[in-house]
């Protein structure tokens, strides 16, 4: 029982320096997370009562939205709690459930991304298979990849964590993250087989990058010589394309200053470039996706007139 951790509590300190403002830090962060349900739910419930959005994009779209309050689910309630309690503790068993949902739901979301990339190929690029291709079973087999796939390299990420044992209760941030928790044990040696999981995670996620910048580089060469696929590109495409670069600079951003942030930054700074992961996209997809999209577009637009 040498690897079992004895820490049953983690002290969660990135709140310290800004408590003077937690009333206004607790009305805007209550404003924002209910930003995230809003929008996100009321996609979700137009895609699902409305049949003639009943095809793989919309489908797909509407996963992307779940997964977004998945990952939401994992971090604001928890921090909403903590906004107004003076000690902001979280238990051993809870941090590892956070940080499974608040990374899961990171990968899951590039996933997702990269089954949309591949659903746009094959609409743009090989239109008269497209309904063959990407059939009902199909289409169900790519959304439990976008999102199982991510959950079970995640958990195994955990799981090994999880038989660590740890010398410090102490987490420099907002919420858990993995690789802090790695970092608090107290035989480094031990820690070799989480860091080539961790790598081996890291590659596997930027292959899904890279598959997706390939697949819009391709519909971009394909689509130059037609005006209709042009019109469906700029249509269907570039809300895909926002919101991979929405989250790409939202991770970049932290990983920058994970790896050479300074000490001296101003807390409150390192705190939103830890969590606009879990800000800005969730709010910024669905808006993008219902006014960019024409179906979903004339769908708001027919339930906001019905119920004037």
């Amino acid at each position: 029982m040498d690897n079992v951790s004895f820490i049953k509590l983690f002290f969660l300190s990135g709140l310290n320096e800004t408590m003077n403002s937690r009333v206004a830090l607790f009305s805007l962060t209550l404003l924002c997370y209910g930003l995230v349900l809003l929008v996100n739910v009321s996609l979700i419930v137009i895609i699902i009562l409305d049949k003639k959005l009943h095809e793989p994009m919309y489908i797909l779209l509407c996963t992307f939205c779940m997964n977004g309050l998945y990952g939401t689910a994992g971090f604001y309630p928890k921090f909403l709690i903590d906004l107004l309690s003076p000690a902001h503790v979280i238990s051993y068993s809870g941090c590892l459930i956070q940080a499974l949902v608040i990374y899961s739901f990171a990968c899951g979301d590039l996933s997702i991304l990269a089954v949309m990339a591949y659903d746009r190929y094959v609409a743009i690029c090989r239109p008269l298979q497209y309904h063959s291709i990407m059939s009902k079973k199909r289409l169900t087999k790519l959304v439990c990849f976008s999102w199982l796939t991510p959950f079970c390299i995640i958990a195994t990420n955990i799981f090994l964590t999880s038989r660590l044992k740890l010398c410090s209760p102490y987490i420099a941030r907002l919420f858990c993250v993995n690789w802090i928790i790695v970092e608090l044990a107290c035989f480094p040696a031990e820690t070799t087989v989480n860091n080539i999981v961790a790598y081996i995670t890291i590659i596997i996620y930027v292959f899904h990058g890279v598959f997706i910048v390939w697949s819009y580089m391709y519909l971009i060469k394909t689509c130059v010589d037609s005006v209709e696929n042009r019109a469906k590109f700029m249509q269907t495409c570039v809300p895909h394309l926002t919101s991979l670069l929405t989250f790409l600079l939202t991770v970049i951003f932290d990983i920058m200053l994970i790896r050479y942030g300074s000490n001296d930054l101003p807390q409150a700074f390192r705190n939103f470039v830890a969590i606009e992961f879990l800000v800005i996209p969730p709010i910024v997809n669905p808006l993008i996706y219902g006014f960019k999209l024409s179906k979903i577009r004339n769908r708001i637009i027919f339930v906001t007139i019905k119920h004037k």
